[in-house]
């Protein structure tokens, strides 16, 4: 017998609070949830919604959801689009794979190129969306093609002409959205790929405040200079807001203390870019997306 298709509204939820879906560890609730186990059922959900505003999430970092929720529809690929595989050369991973898996997968398979994506605590779609780097390489340098869905749940495969490439930054004349990458990194050795990944994590680890519930690098580095090293020069390490801190450890790093609202977080944003700016004339843009609505 021939299992059914998944149903669109399968893994559907309503007022599911978005605190433990995002790595801040705050913000309200959606006011509809969803896990798409599939393309073909997200497919059915997109259109089965089209009046929804929608948000994509996947492992919730880069993101600050405000207090009083989303209104809409929360789609996270986290936990559901995870299909990664290799064929030809060709690595394909959909949007949910995180990007450390991605990594390990491209390293053990014997291609190199994708070791930096380790210590990124992210998927392939947030990735994509955002051109996601470290160590001076970039996602998109590897990226053959990408499929994407649009607001009818239409999906399309595109290349890299279709798309505007830059720092932090992959934007489509299209509204549309990432659901797989496929990838071609350079041959390579498993080995040495394996310990490129364990060194990238070592410096991370030393580097990063990674065992605190944090959301990535707050703030873009401004063109020849770095966001951490402003905010650090201008003694803003050990800055709180309620339960918000800038870490001692890497000066873009906001901390949730463990009691800190999303309300705390985006207040320290806005102290840190007032105090930067007053101190050296550069307004720090943020890296994270601030979504949501306020109490």
């Amino acid at each position: 017998m021939t299992a059914p298709a998944p149903r669109a509204d399968a893994a559907v939820r309503h007022g599911e609070p978005l605190a433990a879906h995002t790595t801040w560890r705050v913000g309200g609730p959606a006011d509809v949830f969803y896990v798409p186990p599939t393309v073909g059922a997200l497919s059915a959900f997109l259109a089965g919604h089209r009046g929804l505003p929608l948000l994509w999430l996947g492992l919730g970092s880069n993101t600050l959801v405000r207090d009083g929720g989303v209104r809409g529809a929360v789609v996270v690929t986290a936990g559901g689009l995870g299909g990664l595989g290799l064929t030809g050369g060709t690595i394909r991973a959909e949007a949910g794979v995180p990007l450390p898996k991605l990594a390990r997968f491209c390293a053990q398979s014997g291609y190199a190129g994708l070791e930096f994506l380790a210590g990124i605590p992210g998927t392939v779609g947030g990735a994509l969306a955002m051109n996601a780097g470290a160590a001076g390489r970039a996602i998109w340098e590897y990226v053959a093609s990408v499929e994407t869905i649009d607001r009818q749940g239409r999906v399309s495969v595109r290349t890299r002409a279709d798309f505007e490439i830059g720092y932090r930054h992959a934007a489509s004349s299209r509204e549309e959205w990432f659901v797989s990458g496929s990838f071609v990194p350079a041959p390579g050795d498993a080995e040495a790929g394996m310990a490129r990944i364990r060194e990238h994590l070592a410096m991370r680890n030393r580097t990063q405040p990674v065992q605190t519930a944090n959301a990535g690098s707050v703030f873009r580095n401004p063109p020849g200079d770095h966001a951490g090293r402003l905010i650090e020069a201008a003694g803003l390490k050990g800055l709180r807001e309620g339960g918000a801190v800038v870490s001692e450890r890497h000066a873009n790093f906001i901390i949730n203390d463990g009691t800190a609202c999303a309300a705390d977080i985006e207040r320290l944003i806005r102290r840190i870019q007032a105090q930067v700016h007053e101190r050296t004339g550069i307004l720090l843009e943020p890296e994270v997306k601030i979504v949501g609505d306020a109490l």
